[in-house]
């Protein structure tokens, strides 16, 4: 008799779900489909996404551009102060990293390789 009123009280409950509609799937549809990135992007994510369609990576999220090390054409080194402890590994090999301050102005060398840096400002972007 219980398993009888169990079974018959299931059937009601699936029954009445399937006649009620699902407005969470017509809404979005109706609107004019699934937003884009771009549309559903806020904040940070936001801010991000409109950098990069300009152009501009303002997280230093990309590969940084490849210099020389020459005087003539430094690796840039970005701060947001007027020095910075920059580490070198001057072989590609090598397992130590030799470690300097650079301080803004003109480039500074390397003490072991000789490569050559210079420090630039560098802005915050919030």
């Amino acid at each position: 008799m219980a398993a009888r009123l169990l079974l018959r009280s299931a059937f009601r409950a699936a029954r009445t779900c399937r006649a009620a509609p699902v407005p969470a799937l017509t809404r979005g549809m109706a609107a004019g489909g699934i937003p884009t990135d771009e549309e559903q992007a806020t904040g940070m994510e936001k801010i991000i996404m409109k950098a990069m369609k300009e152009g501009t990576d303002p997280y230093n999220m990309m590969k940084p551009k490849e210099y020389a090390g020459s005087k003539a054409d430094p690796h840039l080194v970005p701060s947001i102060t007027n020095k910075r402890i920059v580490g070198c590994v001057c072989e590609e090999d090598n397992t130590a990293v030799v470690w300097f301050w650079l301080h803004e102005g003109e480039p500074q060398r390397c003490p072991s390789c000789g490569s050559h840096y210079k420090l630039v400002a560098h802005e915050l972007p919030h």
